[in-house]
């Protein structure tokens, strides 16, 4: 579960983490206001106007934007709430901003350099371990880092028998080239950032940048947080966070009837019980000469209710030509599941696109004669070579 900018520096000062401080705001008039309060509390008229969504590279879209006086946050308020924000993690589609956050300015001059850092936490799958990533070139796309300077990211792992060491804090703040009070802050911010990070169960934080002031304090001016929804039943409060206008409505949807659905950009819907087969359909559809729509699993104890929820949902999609439900039948026979397919198509209507159903395991044979005599516009299978041969058939016309 992804949330908003503002929301993961409140959890990160929760835990003593130093972050940009902000006031959020949903119109321009609010913006004026968290403006003038922010003025109070720093004593300066700049403020940066950020835009609120679940993406990276807002800047780059225009959903970023310095304001030097109370008139210029109106204007750039104005501007930026309710607009179609397009940024390289959005896609061609942008995702439209309901609020923004009204930020301090914090790249003041002063008696030192400013710097931008990189900082995550994240985990590594395949060491078993979480990892904190780090480079000097903060504020830039990591991923053109990697590419084109990659010895200038560095990486610390972390037994998580011992946890975050001292040693290990001080030699991160001293491979980012830190002395001094700065050197002591950022021991500090890495020593907070591991802690909230463990103790909220997250997959993922991102620091883009940390910054280094003119008056060597360290903090967070963007923050990423990824939660892992498996743990979220131990964080009420935070999966109350959640915002759904910043998802796909059809991936909410389908959550709602206890689906796992997403979104892909082929023309065959799937349906399939168990991730694994799900993935194999995929290839299946592929091999055929399709590519897949969704990832659709709706688990083992499939029934008609699911399969309608499952229909509907993969109908939602005007780029679907057709759709292969491709159940094995262990803990459900595969005849109930035939008649659960039959029924949602009665009850759903006339199904503009071909299907091809292929079941088995338990009662396989029952349920394809359950399709073939059903005088529903079904293609029947019980091999993998068969459903393919008919996605094929369907694809061409």
């Amino acid at each position: 579960m992804n949330i908003h900018e503002y929301q993961a520096k409140e959890i990160l000062k929760g835990f003593g983490v130093r972050v940009q401080e902000g006031i959020l705001a949903e119109t321009p008039e609010q913006a004026v206001q968290a403006a003038q309060k922010l003025k109070q509390d720093f004593n300066s008229d700049w403020v940066v106007v950020k835009a609120q969504i679940h993406a990276g590279g807002r800047g780059k879209g225009g959903g970023v934007k310095l304001a030097k006086n109370h008139d210029e946050v109106q204007q750039r308020a104005t501007d930026i709430i309710g607009m179609q924000l397009v940024t390289p993690q959005t896609g061609s589609e942008g995702k439209k901003v309901h609020k923004v956050l009204v930020a301090q300015d914090v790249y003041y001059p002063g008696e030192s350099e400013i710097k931008e850092f990189y900082v995550s936490v994240l985990l590594d799958r395949a060491k078993g371990r979480n990892i904190i990533m780090y480079s000097t070139e903060g504020g830039m796309d990591i991923e053109e880092v990697a590419e084109k300077t990659p010895h200038l990211i560095f990486k610390e792992e972390v037994d998580p028998k011992a946890g975050l060491q001292g040693f290990q804090a001080r030699k991160i703040a001293f491979n980012l080239g830190l002395a001094g009070p700065a050197h002591k802050e950022m021991v500090k911010f890495i020593s907070a950032l591991y802690k909230a990070y463990d103790t909220i169960d997250a997959s993922l934080f991102e620091i883009n940048p940390v910054l280094k002031t003119s008056d060597d304090k360290i903090l967070a001016v963007d923050a990423k947080v990824n939660f892992d929804e498996n743990a979220l039943y131990r964080h009420a409060d935070y999966a109350a966070l959640r915002d759904v206008l910043e998802e796909d409505p059809t991936e909410v949807e389908a959550g709602a009837s206890n689906l796992n659905y997403v979104k892909l950009d082929g023309n065959v819907g799937c349906m399939v019980n168990g991730a694994g087969l799900a993935m194999a359909t995929m290839d299946i559809i592929k091999i055929a000469g399709g590519e897949p729509a969704n990832f659709l699993d709706v688990g083992g104890t499939a029934n008609a209710e699911t399969v309608k929820a499952g229909f509907n949902i993969i109908l939602k999609d005007p780029n679907v030509k057709a759709i292969l439900i491709n159940i094995f039948g262990g803990i459900v026979r595969c005849d109930r599941v035939a008649q659960g397919v039959i029924d949602a198509y009665n009850e759903i209507g006339d199904i503009p696109v071909p299907i091809i159903v292929r079941l088995q395991g338990t009662n396989a044979a029952e349920a394809k004669k359950l399709i073939d005599d059903s005088g529903l516009k079904v293609y029947s299978a019980i091999l993998l070579k068969e459903a393919a041969e008919l996605v094929t058939k369907v694809l061409k016309g």
